[in-house]
């Protein structure tokens, strides 16, 4: 379905304008006929991609959601709560919502309303919602959607507050060496210069450290911009290689299989839970996974059950998850308590990741220490020995 703007004329003769899903032109044109107006122009909307910063905070989603779900559970007409919404939200969110709205009361259900905004709603979100309209409850589905953004933010802001130390650590180190290396040591160097004596090589090598990054530091930087720019791109177009070799490193491929574990069970129990069949779960749950090697798994395993075999054996065929929820999963099939394992297995990987992840900063401190340290250390050497060297 592809979003249409369109003006059209109504029997009074008054103009109105939208937006309306269609599959083509003269199918919106179609609808507005079929709606008793008069189409006059009839075009593609332009696709809307996420802003600067991407998608809206899934904390403001989640609200959002919540929100939703209480008025349509209380009785409330689906526009009306929309139209709440609306105003408790703010920028992009708002106008999001407010196209939302219009796209409802034009007639096109929750999901495909949503849908329209790319980039903006989840898959994991539009699929909750469909599912909902499709007989399991609307009220249910956008209080199971909230509860799964609240789950996804609160384990991106534990991830985002482990790396928060160690990454103010890395700025105010580097910006201390730098102003040692460009501003205090290039003045000490003026004064040495002066005196015309020797210089142990230590207090050599800093000196020409130093010169070199003030005569070439630009050059050096622009360099190095341009190298992760070609990086960033070389990654992007081999992702899943990419995410294939992070996933067998030692210490980090346990903690991004975690996370994706976590990802992908919460997605595949809160889909299963409310009716959603399998195979369009585990679609849903590829494209929300975040790891592509871990999503060609799941795509294996998707393979594997539109073959026959069962939910469980499949992820364990393609060891798409952890072995604990692996584990969960076989013993939550053959109890008919799949949903409810799968999502209790995504809390515990998430823990797991978050502990794991703990331990690598914990490592990552000192080291980051010890090397701001030892540079600081050679610097005073360098300058101590040249100081110790002078005769009178």
């Amino acid at each position: 379905m592809t979003a249409f703007r369109y003006e059209a004329a109504r029997a009074d003769g008054a103009t109105v304008r939208g937006v309306l899903d269609a599959a083509s032109g003269p199918d919106a044109a179609a609808v507005l006929s079929a709606r008793g107006l008069f189409p006059i122009a009839v075009e593609a909307a332009p696709e809307r991609r996420p802003g600067l910063f991407g998608r809206p905070p899934a904390r403001a989603l989640a609200t959002a959601f919540r929100g939703l779900a209480s008025l349509v559970e209380a009785g409330v007409p689906l526009e009306h709560a929309l139209r709440t919404a609306e105003r408790v939200t703010a920028g992009s969110l708002r106008h999001a919502w407010t196209r939302v709205g219009d796209r409802v009361r034009q007639g096109s259900s929750l999901a495909s309303a949503l849908g329209g905004e790319q980039g903006v709603f989840s898959l994991v979100t539009i699929g909750l919602v469909r599912a909902g309209e499709r007989g399991v409850g609307l009220a249910h589905a956008l209080d199971q959607a909230a509860a799964e953004l609240e789950a996804r933010a609160e384990m991106a802001g534990r991830i985002r507050a482990a790396l928060a130390y160690p990454m103010l650590l890395a700025v105010v180190g580097t910006l201390s060496v730098a102003l040692i290396v460009l501003v205090i040591v290039p003045r000490f160097a003026a004064l040495l210069s002066d005196l015309g004596q020797a210089l142990p090589t230590a207090t050599r090598l800093l000196l020409a450290l130093s010169d070199g990054l003030r005569r070439y530091g630009l050059v050096l930087g622009a360099a190095l911009l341009a190298g992760a720019v070609a990086g960033v791109q070389l990654v992007s177009e081999q992702r899943a290689a990419w995410h294939a070799w992070l996933l067998g490193l030692p210490l980090i491929g346990p903690v991004r299989h975690a996370v994706a574990t976590a990802r992908a069970g919460r997605t595949l129990g809160v889909l299963l839970g409310t009716g959603t069949p399998a195979l369009v779960a585990l679609d849903i749950a590829r494209q929300a996974v975040g790891d592509e090697a871990v999503a060609r798994r799941l795509a294996s395993a998707r393979d594997r059950v539109a073959e026959g075999a069962g939910l469980a054996a499949a992820l364990n065929g393609t060891a798409a998850l952890s072995p604990t929820a692996l584990e969960l999963a076989a013993i939550g099939e053959g109890s008919g308590r799949l949903p409810d394992l799968l999502i209790r297995a995504a809390a515990l990987e998430a823990q797991e990741a978050e502990r794991r992840l703990k331990l690598l900063v914990t490592l990552l401190e000192p080291g980051l220490i010890l090397a701001f340290a030892g540079v600081v250390a050679f610097v005073a050497a360098a300058l101590l020995q040249a100081v110790y060297s002078l005769r009178p």
